[in-house]
Formats: C-alpha cells, structure tokens, sequence
C-alpha cells in the first residue's frame, strides 16, 4: 500500500482528540439533514471546506483528493435537478458537500491506529453485550480508509497504462481490472490477519 490519507500537520483539527471529531462529524451529519436553508448549507459548506483546506495540504492535492467523490455528489444533483426542483437539487449539494469536507478533515487528521483504537473503545458496550466484537470492528473501518488511498492510485495506475498504450481512458473499462485487484489484495490481507491469528482472539 501507498500511503494513507493521514496529513501531518498542527491545525486545530490535529489537536483536537479523536471522540471528539467522530462525535463532531456524527452530529454535524445528522443534523445538516434537517437543514433546508440554502444559505445556511452554503454557510456550513464554505466553514467546512475552510477547515479542510487549512489542514496543510496543497490546494490542488487537497482538491484532488476529493475530486472523484465531488463529481459523483455533482452527477446526483444533476439528477436531483432533473428529477426535482432546482432549490431541492441545491439543497442536497451544499449538504452533501459540508459532510464531505468534514469527513475529510477528520480522516486527514487522525491516524488509522488512533481511529482504530477509539473506534473499538466505543464498541466495547456493544461487545459485552454479545452483539460484536468491538476489535474486529474497529479493524474494518481502519482498513476501509487505509484502502480507499490505495484503490484511487491503483486507479491512476491503470488509467497511465492505458495511456501509455495509446487505448481511450474509459472508467467502465477499468472498473473490472480494479474491483479484481482490490479483492486480491483484500484475500491477502485476510490471510495475514488469520495467520496472526488477530480475528481469533
């Protein structure tokens, strides 16, 4: 794997504790959906993204690293717009578009082992209730985020082959090659958490 989408840096959001973030993206999410204000969306995207793009990256890494997730959040308000009223359709953007330079503020700033760690903290009630196990959940949202870097430049390595053979970049092509590469890395790493006997425990 390549890289995760931890930032190093000293903002606020760096020193803030974990919870605290998770609980701040928990609320802020929930609550955003019962907002219906365009200004106030607006208000709370353009709050957001300034959060996001303080966090010590380049503008245009910054930009990059969301941009697959803001032409689909484009894409579905086109569809809103089609399908809805316009100020419906603006509505579902700006909110969408809040959440997401939350999430990616708070993804930027903690790291995977801390996200982990706090995560199977919180499950631990749910774990002494015979419900889960609090480990192995916080393992499978750790390595949800620590793959999602590596699915996005595994994606950009297929498109440069495709371009250095001459072929058309067409995403639908490539969605077959990524999907079996991603599950091969997937089953390797499941046998490397079963021969340390991790998912025993």
């Amino acid at each position: 794997m390549l890289k995760s989408l931890y930032v190093d840096g000293h903002s606020l959001m760096h020193r803030l504790p974990v919870r605290p973030k998770l609980s701040a993206l928990l609320l802020t999410s929930l609550g955003l959906f019962f907002v219906h204000q365009p200004l106030v969306l607006a208000l709370s995207a353009a709050l957001t993204g300034f959060v996001y793009f303080t966090l010590g990256l380049g503008f245009r890494e910054a930009l990059g690293r969301l941009t697959p997730v803001l032409f689909t959040i484009a894409v579905l308000g086109l569809f809103n717009l089609v399908l809805l009223s316009p100020q419906e359709a603006l509505v579902s953007v700006l909110r969408l578009v809040a959440i997401l330079f939350l999430a990616a503020s708070v993804t930027a700033t903690v790291k995977i082992a801390d996200f982990i760690d706090t995560l199977t903290r919180i499950f631990v009630p749910l774990e002494r209730l015979g419900l889960l196990k609090a480990a192995d959940v916080g393992l499978a949202f750790g390595l949800v985020l620590r793959f999602v870097p590596e699915i996005a430049a595994r994606y950009e390595s297929l498109k440069e082959a495709h371009l250095a053979r001459g072929l058309t970049v067409k995403p639908h092509k490539m969605i077959g090659p990524l999907i079996i590469s991603t599950l091969k890395d997937a089953d390797a790493i499941a046998e490397a958490i079963d021969a340390r006997g991790i998912r025993g425990q």
